[in-house]
């Protein structure tokens, strides 16, 4: 397989941004911007997270077995790159970002336009990131939108041309 058509042909993919939470043990908590994500199933609701197998939001879903995904807003690309990096935890706090606990005790960001709680189902181990399934168990919706829903979404390519996932 060429690498660069690879690479171009998997980045036809078009990818919103979220930011997961997590809580673990002593109210640890993992923050990450991530993209690989969908809708699985409208009954039960059902959506799907890849997450890198290294990362420290891995551990925390498989011991908690629950994690949010806090939607971004088209005007939210700073906080995107803010989770890029590792979040650091300071009272009710992560990476400067107000949270509340959701309902699942996993982090829900205050300044994201939506949430969505997940207690997880399955998972999927293989390669670089697991497969997490989770059922969605609550959502928020800060306000009405107006318009077309992925609209409000931030998306990948609203970064600049130079971010990409790796591919």
């Amino acid at each position: 397989m060429d690498a660069n058509a690879k690479k171009t042909v998997l980045r036809m993919i078009p990818y919103g941004l979220y930011v997961l939470t997590a809580r673990g043990k002593d109210d640890a908590v993992a923050a990450a911007t991530v993209n690989w994500v969908t809708q699985a199933s409208f009954a039960p609701p059902l959506v799907v997270v890849g997450v890198k197998a290294d990362s420290h939001a891995h551990p925390l879903i498989k011991d908690s077995k629950a994690f949010a995904l806090n939607v971004l807003g088209k005007d939210q690309g700073p906080l995107a790159f803010t989770f890029f990096k590792p979040a650091v935890r300071d009272g009710q706090t992560i990476s400067g970002e107000p949270f509340r606990w959701g309902v699942t005790g996993a982090p829900v960001l205050e300044r994201a336009p939506a949430a969505i709680e997940c207690r997880l189902l399955d998972s999927v181990e293989r390669g670089d990131h697991s497969i997490f399934v989770g059922e969605v168990v609550d959502v928020a919706l800060v306000k009405p939108l107006e318009g077309r829903a992925d609209d409000a979404t931030l998306w990948l390519k609203d970064l600049g041309p130079n971010v990409f996932y790796g591919g």
